[in-house]
């Protein structure tokens, strides 16, 4: 993410977006673009994730399947193998689906401020409530990787520029509302899934970033807590 300017004062540096996981790639067979015949260690897991017959064995249209869902969501190398990369994109799905419509139900993010943005970061996923009223979402971000972390704690929305555009990465970051320095909610244009994460900044699908642009406003709070896997 880009310094923020306000005028033609830089008045802040902007750190990066985020993603969701950032397990490493380990033991995936060195192949290209083709498909590999290799089973994974989450071989398994990720036949019943996409629904496919769950025998642990590799065939071709496991491989294809497996690789189509690599290539949606930016998991390199795309060849098909289920490993701890691919395995872990596809648990944080299933832990998102499972929160429904009580993203708070712990009662972590206060429910005494008002209009209040929070971001789970453990679960990758962010809403707007009104004290204890589900306003928006939850909805999934991609939040800072390793090295790069979102911070956590209650924060004030302090500056919006719906056409910002990052000046350290000189990459556009639609929709933006900088609530920690150069930390901001945004839009980018990659998969809510896609490792290993932002420079910081709390990414969001376009049509996400356009309710928390229209439902938040300056000085409205934002709370962000747990930790992100891989960081």
């Amino acid at each position: 993410m880009g310094d923020i300017r306000r005028r033609s004062a830089v008045v802040l540096g902007v750190t990066g977006l985020v993603a969701p996981l950032t397990l490493a790639l380990t033991s995936a067979p060195a192949q290209a673009a083709s498909c590999t015949t290799q089973a994974g260690p989450y071989q398994k897991q990720v036949e019943k994730f996409l629904g496919r017959p769950v025998d642990g064995k590799q065939s071709a249209a496991d491989c294809k399947a497996i690789q189509a869902f690599q290539n949606k969501h930016g998991i390199t190398p795309a060849v098909g193998y289920a490993g701890s990369v691919t395995w872990g994109v596809m648990d944080l799905m299933n832990k998102q689906k499972a929160v429904g419509n009580k993203p708070n139900k712990d009662g972590k993010c206060p429910t005494n401020k008002g209009r209040i943005a929070c971001v789970n970061l453990t679960l990758q996923l962010s809403w707007i409530q009104d004290g204890g009223k589900l306003v928006y979402g939850p909805v999934p971000v991609r939040t800072g990787r390793d090295g790069f972390e979102t911070r956590t704690g209650l924060k004030k929305i302090y500056w919006r520029d719906i056409d910002h555009v990052s000046s350290v990465y000189n990459v556009p970051m639609p929709y933006s509302q900088f609530f920690d320095g150069g930390q901001a909610f945004h839009s980018v244009g990659l998969s809510m899934w896609n490792p290993p994460g932002s420079h910081g900044c709390v990414n969001m699908t376009t049509k996400d970033a356009k309710s928390y642009w229209s439902l938040l406003k300056t000085g409205d709070d934002v709370y962000v807590y747990g930790r992100k896997p891989g960081t």
